[in-house]
């Protein structure tokens, strides 16, 4: 007969010896009770655990010796044996020899084929946390179902006992979710965690619904124009535009009604030129592509007039990638993978430099020093960037646009020369570069700042923005001041095309999750010409100067993509260009998803339900369809359901799967669909003719 503790403990009498109990069920553990107690009472436990129990012939299979490092996760960091900072697994004082600790957020999944007995293990938070504490979920799912949680554990708990049968069991997945206490990168340990194993072994796997599935179909060899369908220009500017085409190369191009002053090469598709009318003006122009297998056309709007960026800007930010490390080697090349990989033909424009092209006034690195500014005192970039001229043009050659970053402090945010008391310089030099996209970063201001209150806030971007307004060129103004003085009221008053949200994204489910589904009560200020910005994106290979994959799984990546594109934010990579891996192509060249955010009526999308973990957000299109998210931040596939009435719509409706891009059918007054976990389903629902 297998004998099995139940631990009691007398609450009145924490220090008093443990009562010891003979009982069929599981295990048991004290709890609310003090620390050295709650240590006692699990000790028992588990050496009755490790201990009890007849002799048996099934296998018992410790997760320690088995290779889980392909297992999705926040940090994609599982130790054995140990804690993470490499000391002996600790939860609540207890030692143990035996097991694996992981960032929480992971997931660790298990192949078992039904060949499974039982799951045994002590869970809690290591000890390492203690000083800066933590809380942890810790969940097991077998065959989609849960059925075993922790409930909340926070650092000093002792050990939850886990125990619990298998039978017939196929995929099993256990989850350390961080979700109460965001970013923290709680240290979750599975203490002891061994699978009894009727014959065979289990075999780590990716669960199911975390497989990195690539849903957007292939384009098509024939010709297919995307990217946006308007653009805005200002008059007498220089115009630079590469019509963005899929399909099999040799490709040759048309444009029908195309205004003076401009001119198409026919075999790249680059427009270049200048509208030499003063007037302020709307043309339709007609765009066609044509290769062997077919041809393709479209109306476009240019728009000349005061405003530019009439739909979110589309590139790429050195930050993310190369951080410090930044080389003008690194941006030729990320310019040559753009147009390799074929983004360039999905709308992807700007190649953006970030912060260390400048002199660095704290580093020995030679390669960052320099003059700084010249005798006239205008800019000149460190020696990493030899000739930003040739640079520029050489961007420009490939039908792209160039970006550049700086602050309206003495110094940036790394210690370069920033812009203060130069602005007029600096914009002069920016715009003979050939610069078409500038940020403009707080950080240093803050020293020199003067002033109270908004005055303080808007005072160095009023000046650049003045600065910017006398060159002969149009630089899309993307202000950085991570959402201070509820900037989006007033980012557009200063000259801002896109104003940063938040604080600096990084790739964890928790940051992108916190701040992109934070962004609700911001629709109302975003409009063609001004967008709201809740920083880059975190696909693909990203690193700040540290490559590695990113941290979010498939399904994080996805709700990443589709939340972004209906918040209607400007889509900043921050990939290594030159490692892009076919998932992240899938991703990133979806141009059904990609319309949903370059539509031109502008509008950002509402978070119309919030309940029970899932969210529905939808946002207008211009030709009176609406485009839809529905999410799940849960730790399980879900239904989630959005009704008609939710979305003021009426009678059936064809529902479409943006991702996959296919028609689901007609639907009367609801769609409910399966959500993977922190995934999405993104649709689009027009009236049933």
């Amino acid at each position: 007969m297998n004998k099995e503790c139940l631990i009691t403990v007398s609450r009145s009498a924490p220090d008093a010896w443990l009562t010891k109990c003979i009982n069929k069920g599981r295990y048991m553990t004290a709890t609310n009770l003090s620390r050295k107690t709650s240590i006692l009472a699990t000790s028992c436990a588990i050496l009755t655990m490790l201990f009890s129990g007849t002799a048996s012939a099934n296998k018992m299979v410790y997760l320690s010796s088995l290779d889980l490092s392909k297992m999705p996760g926040e940090w994609h960091t599982t130790s054995t044996n140990n804690s993470t900072t490499t000391k002996l697994l600790s939860i609540a004082g207890h030692k143990f020899d035996n097991g694996i600790d992981t960032y929480a957020t992971s997931i660790l999944g298990f192949d078992l084929k039904g060949k499974a007995k039982n799951f045994h293990a002590a869970v809690g938070i290591d000890d390492d946390m203690l000083k800066r504490g933590g809380t942890v979920d810790f969940i097991i799912i077998a065959d989609k179902k849960i059925i075993w949680k922790s409930g909340t554990m926070r650092t000093g708990e002792g050990p939850n006992i886990v125990d619990v049968p298998l039978d017939g069991v196929h995929e099993l997945v256990l989850i350390a979710s961080e979700t109460r206490n965001p970013n923290k990168q709680d240290h979750s340990v599975w203490a002891d965690a061994r699978i009894e194993m009727i014959e065979g072994e289990p075999i780590p796997s990716v669960p199911e619904d975390e497989k990195a599935v690539i849903l957007t179909p292939p384009a098509p060899a024939t010709p297919r124009i995307n990217g946006a369908r308007i653009y805005g220009v200002r008059p007498n500017h220089p115009f630079l535009y590469y019509i963005p085409a899929s399909g099999d190369r040799p490709m040759e191009f048309s444009a029908e009604n195309l205004p003076k002053g401009l001119s198409l090469d026919t075999k790249t598709g680059i427009i270049n030129g200048t509208i030499t009318s003063p007037e302020k003006k709307t043309y339709i122009v007609t765009f066609s592509a044509k290769n062997s297998k077919g041809k393709a056309s479209r109306e476009f709007k240019i728009v000349v007039g005061d405003k530019i960026a009439l739909t979110p800007p589309m590139g790429w930010n050195s930050w993310n990638c190369f951080a410090k490390a930044v080389t003008a080697k690194n941006i030729k090349a990320t310019a040559d993978g753009m147009v390799k990989s074929g983004l360039i033909n999905h709308g992807w424009t700007y190649i953006n430099i970030d912060d260390f092209w400048e002199k660095n006034v704290r580093t020995r690195d030679p390669s960052l020093k320099g003059p700084g500014r010249d005798k006239d005192g205008f800019i000149v970039p460190n020696p990493r960037f030899p000739d930003m001229k040739a640079l520029f043009d050489y961007i420009h050659s490939l039908g792209l646009k160039t970006g550049l970053y700086s602050s309206p402090g003495p110094l940036t945010c790394g210690w370069c020369l920033g812009s203060y008391q130069h602005e007029e310089k600096d914009a002069q030099r920016y715009a003979e570069w050939g610069t078409d996209y500038l940020k403009y970063d707080w950080c240093s201001y803050r020293n020199v700042a003067t002033g109270e209150g908004l005055e303080r806030l808007q005072k160095p971007y009023l000046v650049m923005r003045d600065a910017l307004a006398k060159q002969n060129r149009d630089i899309v103004y993307s202000i950085c001041q991570y959402g201070r003085g509820n900037v989006s009221s007033w980012g557009a008053d200063v000259g801002g095309n896109c104003w940063r949200t938040t604080s600096d994204i990084v790739d964890t489910w928790q940051r992108v999750a916190s701040i992109g589904f934070g962004q609700a009560r911001l629709a109302k200020y975003a409009e063609p010409g001004h967008w709201n910005d809740p920083d880059m994106l975190t696909v693909g290979v990203v690193g700040w100067g540290n490559l590695h994959p990113s941290r979010l799984t498939a399904n994080e990546q996805y709700t990443h993509i589709s939340l972004w594109c209906l918040l209607a934010a400007p889509l900043i990579l921050g990939c290594d260009m030159t490692q892009i891996d076919d998932f992240t192509i899938g991703l990133l060249t979806n141009d059904e998803v990609i319309e949903i955010n370059q539509d031109p009526l502008g509008k950002q999308a509402e978070r119309l339900v919030k309940k029970d973990g899932t969210e529905i957000w939808a946002k207008k299109m211009e030709d009176g369809s609406t485009a839809v998210g529905l999410f799940n931040l849960k730790d399980l596939t879900t239904d989630v359901t959005v009704n008609w009435q939710t979305l003021n719509l009426k009678g059936k409706q064809i529902v479409r799967d943006l991702w996959r891009q296919k028609d689901l059918g007609e639907f009367s007054d609801s769609f409910t669909s399966p959500v993977a976990r922190h995934g999405v389903r993104l649709i689009r629902i027009r009236p049933s003719k």
